[in-house]
């Protein structure tokens, strides 16, 4: 059994144990697993509303999948994606409130802002990690709280006091009414088309580029691309700043797009730290990160509907998610598995 054909047969057999895993649970706890799974497909696919909602939900979790992904493939783990994304949003949010523009400037600057505020958020741990070799982990966690707790006070300070700041102007919008009525007024945007284009420009500049490759083979082996003439620490940075930018991007979805502003919160959104598992289950491909936050995006907002229909509580799908996840991590074990089953196959 070939390799790429593993790739695909462990995500698929993981997304099936957890779905199965997850019915043995609500069976125990006394719901119908049946009319529960048929509720969650209710709330993705029920009607053209419910699918405008569910792929707005997608936007936010591709780009934040990419960040991950992206930093994986070049050998660092990003666990800050969570705090760029917060960056992000406010960003945009100010950038879209703040300034008077045509569109075609305002939208766009918006979008740039934020991208700009992921990525410097991702370069101080791209450039502790190249300089001092302080683990990306250890930083990109502190700098989600650090990220948390400045985003808050600025709204504070540039909403003189209040809990939020004003609405972004029109202008900055992401918001289509064309997607909008072909939705039944859903809060569907132009967000969607935005990630979908940043698939491709990770693939392209994983792929097609030199800096790519020496991206990837820094991620690979750094001691063997110094030897060869690379600048590692330039590339560790430069994941980092590249991946920040993604996550940052995912903020300007929520920003621009869903909410128009941002508030003071009380906890962590959970979008970044979701794109880690959504890169897990993609494998760490751009192909792959679509289908993993087509799941992630769906089983949330899916799951919406399952108290008012089913009577079964959301918290069993945040279950479903992790048992996907357990199953994703314990890959190893099923490619054990399927390889075992190939072999006898071809020895019979």
């Amino acid at each position: 059994m070939s390799n790429r054909v593993l790739k695909i047969l462990v995500p698929i057999i993981s997304i099936i144990l957890g779905l199965f895993v997850g019915a043995i649970v609500m069976w125990m706890s006394g719901y119908d697993a049946i009319n529960g799974y048929i509720a969650l497909w209710h709330g993705i696919f029920g009607s053209s509303y419910s699918i405008g909602e569910t792929i707005r939900q997608i936007s936010p979790y591709i780009l934040a999948g990419l960040a991950v992904a992206f930093a994986f493939r070049t050998g660092l783990f990003n666990i800050g994606v969570e705090g760029q994304l917060i960056v992000g949003w406010f960003a945009a949010a100010y950038v879209g409130m703040a300034f008077e523009l045509p569109a075609f400037i305002h939208l766009p600057l918006a979008l740039l802002a934020a991208a700009a505020a992921g990525a410097l958020w991702g370069l101080i741990p791209g450039i502790l990690k190249a300089t001092l070799r302080v683990h990306e982990v250890i930083v990109t966690i502190m700098m989600n709280y650090i990220a948390l707790h400045t985003v808050n006070a600025l709204i504070t300070t540039v909403s003189d006091g209040s809990y939020k700041i004003d609405r972004i102007q029109k202008t900055a919008s992401l918001r289509s009414e064309f997607l909008s009525n072909l939705t039944d007024f859903s809060t569907l945007h132009y967000g969607i088309l935005i990630a979908l284009l940043m698939v491709v420009v990770m693939w392209f500049i994983l792929e097609k580029t030199r800096t790519g490759y020496e991206l990837k083979a820094v991620g690979f082996n750094d001691h063997a691309s110094q030897y060869a003439g690379m600048n590692v620490n330039k590339n560790i940075v430069l994941s980092m700043v590249i991946s920040g930018a993604f996550a940052g991007l995912g903020g300007a979805m929520e920003a621009l797009g869903t909410f128009g502003n941002i508030s003071k919160m009380g906890g962590f959104t959970g979008i970044g730290f979701d794109g880690i598992a959504v890169a897990l289950l993609g494998a760490n491909t751009p192909l792959g990160v679509i289908f993993g936050a087509t799941l992630f995006g769906s089983l949330k907002y899916g799951a919406n509907n399952m108290p008012n229909a089913a009577g079964v509580p959301v918290e069993i799908v945040s279950i479903v998610i992790a048992l996907i996840i357990f199953f994703v991590a314990s890959g190893y074990i099923i490619r054990v598995l399927l390889n075992r089953m190939n072999k006898k196959k071809e020895a019979k």
